[in-house]
């Protein structure tokens, strides 16, 4: 029921910043837990980041740990991704996902975006 629209992404120079959204359409958007996933070509869909219905639980990829912060705007129906010093290997295309209630960091989410494209040269 609920669909996701991801915005943000672009091609980015390597220690750069970028700053991903996710909007949601529903009125029951403060009911789900939302995650961010993202895949590079040639390889597997990968956990990201996810964050719990309230705000008040994150999970983060090791990977990512340490550079990455989701957050959530209840006002505004959205997520972000705040992507700081950008590495190559962060290059993919990443999608906003959304689950009922719970938040898990595995792939269980039950409604995804169409993805937005980040680029991060060397």
């Amino acid at each position: 029921q609920v669909q996701l629209a991801e915005s943000g992404g672009g091609l980015v120079q390597a220690g750069g910043s970028l700053r991903l959204s996710c909007a949601s359409s529903g009125r029951t958007f403060s009911t789900y837990a939302m995650g961010w996933f993202r895949q590079a070509p040639g390889k597997e869909r990968e956990f990201v980041a996810a964050i719990s219905m309230s705000g008040g639980t994150t999970y983060y990829a090791d990977s990512v740990k340490g550079r990455f912060t989701i957050s959530r705007d209840a006002t505004k129906n959205t997520v972000y991704l705040q992507m700081n010093s950008l590495k190559p290997e962060d290059s993919a295309v990443y999608y906003c996902a959304a689950r009922r209630f719970r938040v898990v960091t595995t792939q269980d989410y039950s409604s995804w975006g169409q993805g937005t494209q980040v680029t991060v040269s060397s």
